[in-house]
């Protein structure tokens, strides 16, 4: 079975103070290296008297590009643990900045590292997690006569009707699990012993609330 597409459910960022520096990660939903970089530049320029302005991002159904940056801090200390948090979250189109506004005392690279990926993570919950799952819209049309029988079966799978058109046949749109189109077309021609027609239409990314163990 694969792994589920999880991505962050909404843009949000969330402060903590560290031995008086201040960490503020901004985190946000991107489908783009482009799309990335102009959040970036974004934070940065809303942060510009900001010692740091440090970042990660991974993009791609298979996280295809991956950027860090430690922005002038230590190398290793702040690019890589942010982008860690996110491979330990199993996001994906995620970019995340971390802002620090220096406090005048030093942590050491042990500390650097905790506090960008404490950051990282502490946004990341607040933003909350979502699945992506593609579903493709199944056109059925049916008769009269099928039509309750067909919003009963359809009720009991947990199916959601899309849209339905009634004409000399009654047309009901559903949304399918891409990955399930086939099985449920099978399924359904069998219970209604042929006496249907299935077309398929576009398909949309739906998004499920998702719950870590």
């Amino acid at each position: 079975m694969s792994e589920p597409f999880l991505t962050i459910a909404k843009n949000t960022s969330n402060e903590m103070v560290i031995k008086k520096s201040r960490f503020i990660c901004s985190v946000a939903r991107v489908t783009s290296d482009e799309a990335a970089q102009q959040f970036i530049n974004q934070v940065s320029t809303e942060n510009r008297k900001a010692t740091h302005n440090c970042y990660a991002y991974m993009v791609g159904d298979r996280d295809q590009i991956q950027r860090e940056s430690d922005n002038g801090e230590p190398s290793g200390t702040a690019g890589v643990p942010i982008l860690e948090s996110l491979q330990l979250a199993n996001l994906h189109n995620v970019v995340a900045v971390v802002t620090r506004y220096f406090g005048g005392i030093k942590l050491g690279a042990g500390g650097l590292i905790r506090a960008y990926s404490n950051s990282t993570t502490n946004a990341i919950h607040k933003a909350g997690l979502v699945q992506l799952v593609t579903q493709a819209i199944l056109e059925i049309t049916v008769s009269y006569a099928q039509h309750d029988s067909l919003l009963h079966y359809l009720k009991e799978h947990q199916i959601e009707v899309a849209d339905e058109l009634f004409g000399a046949m009654v047309q009901t749109s559903i949304y399918v699990d891409e990955d399930k189109v086939a099985a449920f077309t099978k399924l359904l021609i069998n219970r209604f012993n042929d006496q249907l027609t299935i077309k398929k239409g576009t398909s949309r990314e739906h998004e499920i609330p998702y719950f870590a163990n």
